[in-house]
Parts: C-alpha cells; structure tokens; sequence
C-alpha cells in the first residue's frame, strides 16, 4: 500500500476526485496468507511507464454488477458485505457471476475523511 501511495505521489495521481479501486482475486478464507493478492487501483488516462514500483496498466471490464453501498465505515474489512453478496443475495438472485473477481470503489476514505463519513461501493460483476 505504501509503494502504491508513493507512486500514486510521484506520479501526480493523487487528486481525490481520481477514483480508487481495489481488486479481490483472492478469497482470505480459503487463500493461505503467503498466496493472498489484493490489486490497488486509480483511474488515469495516462500511460503507465515501466517501474520499480510493481504498477501497471489494467482495465476493470465494464458490465452488469450487483452493487452494494457501505456507509461510515474505514473500509478495512469488506467481507462481510462481500459474504452478503456471494452467499446471501447471489443464491436468490437468478444471476450468474462473471469472470471477474469482487472489487470496490473507495468513494471517500479514511483518512482523508473522518472514518463515520467514508463511502464505499463493493460490486459482483455479472453475466
């Protein structure tokens, strides 16, 4: 998170209006910690040159979500929305999953905002 935060700093993505994204490829119930991944993201038209940093380029597909808004909270633990999702709205739902993973938007976050004003949308891409 801190090489992200630099790179975002030296690079001069760091208005807040940028939207900030992060990525779930892996599931930290059944992933052993050493194997976790998470994926950082921003929102820029820019290229992204070659670094030391481990950034690149990605694209998040566009596509049909069950989105899912969470008020007031720091953002540190999402499962709970995301075990409402897979397990209790997905079942019920007559919808198929897309070949995507889970991923959220950091609307407005902690610390820039105080913890009870944080906004963040978690969305499960659909077929």
């Amino acid at each position: 998170m801190a090489r992200f935060i630099a790179w975002r700093q030296a690079n001069g993505l760091t208005d807040p209006d940028l939207p900030i994204y992060g990525i779930f490829p892996s599931d930290t119930r059944v992933t052993a910690p050493a194997e976790f991944r998470m994926e950082i993201c921003v929102a820029t038209n820019r290229a992204i040159a070659p670094n030391d940093d481990g950034v690149e380029a990605a694209t998040i597909p566009g596509g049909r979500v069950a989105a899912l808004r969470l008020l007031g909270s720091a953002g540190e633990d999402l499962e709970p929305a995301a075990l409402f999702l897979y397990r209790d709205w997905l079942p019920g739902s007559g919808e198929e999953l897309r070949d995507f993973p889970l991923y959220c938007e950091r609307k407005k976050f902690f610390p820039l905002v105080p913890a009870h004003e944080a906004i963040t949308d978690v969305f499960l891409p659909l077929r």
